[in-house]
């Protein structure tokens, strides 16, 4: 950095941060300042973790130096220290707004991927409402389907994994609820969605077995057969299926094994059928 930038930097004026560390906390008093400066100013904040800092000069940049390369770079350095921040609506609305200036930027998925980011790192439990999941699993999936060859998609799908898991392990919670309750069709209608929605996460031979459990509860012995042949057929050694082999056992219904449903293959198409409606 020249002279002339450095005591330019050193003539801002002083950056007031609030104790409670909020975006609206950090704000700089306008003194016009070479733009290098105010982007050093900001970077140099950043590296030492003053995440509220440092967005505040990136906005500087963009504040005086609209149209200058640098404000393009500080729209998402200010979008990055939010999100290091934790201030996630601020980060995702700098990150929309560079989206929206600059949509043929090189640096458009990885605002993309910011985006996904604050998102998902807002899942909260599954005793919880599930929007802000719903919404990391939709701009999750805007980075793969957009840029499917980047590393960021590469997480992306990683993430998508455990999202849709999440989903799913909600739509379990709420299942059990209303099975230990007696609910036993709105029970049903939840395990249903878990397999119909959520096939490839760890809870699908949970769901199944409950769907057995669902239908034994309303004495519906032929649907739960069918269920507990899907759940035989594709985890035989699972603690569930052992669950349902004894419950129906003990129901004295007979279930078919693999080398049936091999043999019969409309057995498994009737069990789909009569899990999916």
């Amino acid at each position: 950095m020249t002279f002339a930038f450095r005591a330019a930097a050193l003539s801002l004026l002083a950056l007031t941060v609030a104790a409670c560390g909020s975006r609206q906390d950090a704000q700089l008093t306008y003194v016009e300042t070479p733009v290098e400066a105010l982007y050093n100013r900001g970077f140099e904040a950043l590296e030492r973790n003053r995440y509220n800092e440092a967005a505040a000069f990136f906005d500087e940049v963009e504040r005086q130096h609209p149209f200058s390369e640098w404000a393009r770079r500080s729209m998402l350095m200010a979008a990055f220290s939010n999100y290091e921040a934790r201030l996630y609506s601020e980060a995702i609305s700098d990150a929309e707004r560079f989206i929206a200036l600059h949509p043929g930027s090189s640096s458009a998925p990885y605002a993309y991927y910011l985006i996904a980011l604050c998102h998902y790192e807002q899942i909260y439990d599954v005793g919880r409402d599930q929007s802000t999941t719903q919404q990391a699993m939709e701009s999750l999936q805007q980075v793969v389907r957009r840029y499917p060859e980047t590393p960021y998609a590469r997480d992306a799908r990683l993430k998508l994994d455990m999202t849709r898991d999440h989903l799913a392990g909600k739509e379990m919670s709420v299942g059990r609820w209303y099975l230990r309750n007696g609910y036993y069709l709105a029970a049903i209608n939840r395990f249903q969605t878990v397999v119909r929605d959520y096939e490839t996460t760890s809870h699908t031979p949970e769901a199944l077995h409950r769907l057995v459990e669902s239908y034994v509860a309303l004495g519906i012995d032929e649907e739960a057969r069918q269920v507990a042949s899907v759940l035989g057929y594709n985890f035989p050694g699972s603690e569930w299926y052992q669950d349902t082999y004894t419950l129906m056992t003990e129901r004295g219904v007979d279930l078919p094994d693999a080398v049936d449903i091999e043999r019969d293959p409309t057995l498994l198409r009737r069990a789909l059928d009569r899990i999916f409606g």
